[in-house]
């Protein structure tokens, strides 16, 4: 029996994955029964986080063994001396890889409890304490000092303020408020800062509030251009604090990159002259159904299908900016075939120049039937599919009695739902 419920979906969204993963190719291939025990296996990952929390260490700085040590120490002061292994990726050199445990169902739920919004739940769930920010009930004689369950409200019918709350609820730990009601719903203004300290989640996983800042990043998304300004911002702060100046943000909207007259030669941004970059990422907006842990998927099937055409765009402009000879690579992290699948076959149709290339390292499984790509362009995509594991949980036991072969293994399927195609684009005869 699963710990969380099965991400729900708006009846339009359900009605249209259920055909995508139910498509005639995929039938064909594995039988109708497997491709459904696939697509459940799917839709109950999602709202578990990944086994693994994945961070990159910045070599700039330090070495791998020095940042791994110094980040073993400090899991050892949050949890409390349990010995919780960092691992090193074998094929990725700059990854450290540190185990989640839970869900933890010997948990006891204090009277007093604190409500929160599903995207902070989401944060709980991967290692965050919460902030006020996040919080939308707490019980009415809630003091500081107190301990308080802690529940998400994952389809956001909680009215902010209210003393108790019937609805549907998913229980993320316990903590130590540090507000009192009345501080936390304070009049004078919406208060910043910390408002529960997590000290018994229901996965044990690492807070990276204000540790190693200038050594470790979170493995996400890296966006050179973005038209949303705080995005941009964010980007050039990470870099100063990495101390990477090699990294040029700019504030501009993708599908008019391309320029349409001569630039100037002391032109330093957007928009850039045809074929003037040797590699491009283009790691797209998409519906990120791939996300986890996710309980309720809230966008209308209007929005899940608005990415598409919005995505050949911005590949449009990518093309047409690539040198001949040069590496475009497409990612997504979405589960979709409209999104992923589809949109290679279409830039193989509709871009002759564009030819499907390997990819290193390869860790991901094949891309999903149903595009009309043969077999052999399948193998050449990375999908990485959650449920390409079986739903289980960790504890401290079996973490100890796993072999490290094993855990990297694990770390490999037990992921985000991503996609990733890599293309060359043909010399010029």
């Amino acid at each position: 029996m699963s710990f969380f419920p099965k991400i729900s979906f708006q009846c339009e969204v359900e009605e249209y994955l259920t055909k995508v993963f139910r498509n005639n190719e995929l039938i064909t291939a594995l039988g109708g029964q497997e491709a459904e025990n696939k697509y459940q296996s799917l839709l109950s990952r999602l709202s578990h986080p990944p086994s693994f929390t994945t961070v990159r260490v910045n070599t700039h700085l330090a070495s791998v063994n020095h940042v791994k040590k110094m980040l073993f120490e400090e899991i050892q002061k949050q949890f409390k001396g349990l010995c919780i292994p960092v691992l090193e990726h074998p094929e990725l050199q700059d990854i450290l890889l540190i185990p989640v445990i839970g869900p933890r169902r010997d948990l006891k739920n204090h009277p007093s409890e604190v409500i929160v919004g599903a995207q902070c739940g989401y944060a709980v769930l991967r290692g965050a304490h919460v902030y006020v920010p996040g919080i939308v009930s707490a019980s009415r004689f809630v003091k500081a000092g107190d301990l308080v369950s802690v529940y998400s409200d994952i389809e956001g019918k909680c009215k902010r303020g209210a003393k108790e709350f019937k609805g549907v609820k998913v229980f993320l730990g316990n903590g130590i408020s540090e507000l009192s009601r009345s501080e936390i719903f304070s009049s004078s203004g919406p208060l910043k800062g910390l408002g529960v300290r997590m000290i018994e989640p229901v996965y044990l996983s690492p807070s990276f509030d204000n540790v190693l800042p200038s050594h470790l990043f979170l493995q996400g998304e890296v966006i050179a251009m973005d038209k949303i300004a705080n995005k941009v911002k964010k980007i050039k702060l990470n870099a100063e604090l990495l101390q990477l100046n090699c990294i040029k943000a700019f504030c501009y909207d993708g599908t008019k990159a391309l320029s349409v007259e001569k630039r100037e030669d002391e032109q330093e941004g957007p928009p850039f002259s045809p074929e003037s970059f040797d590699r491009i990422l283009l790691d797209a907006p998409c519906s990120g159904m791939g996300q986890r842990p996710n309980m309720a998927y809230s966008s209308t099937l209007k929005e899940v299908t608005s990415y598409q055409p919005l995505q050949r765009k911005l590949f449009t402009v990518a093309v047409k900016l690539l040198k001949p000879g040069g590496v475009l690579v497409y990612s997504t992290c979405t589960i979709t075939l409209s999104e992923n699948e589809e949109q290679v076959a279409w830039a193989l149709k509709r871009f002759p120049c564009l030819q499907l290339h390997p990819q290193e390292p390869h860790i991901g499984g094949e891309g999903m039937k149903g595009a009309g790509l043969t077999l052999d362009q399948l193998k050449l995509l990375q999908r990485f599919d959650p449920a390409a594991v079986t739903l289980q949980g960790m504890d401290i036991n079996s973490l100890q009695d796993s072999r490290e072969d094993d855990l990297i293994s694990l770390a490999n399927k037990d992921c985000i739902g991503f996609f990733i195609a890599k293309f060359i684009k043909s010399k010029s005869k």
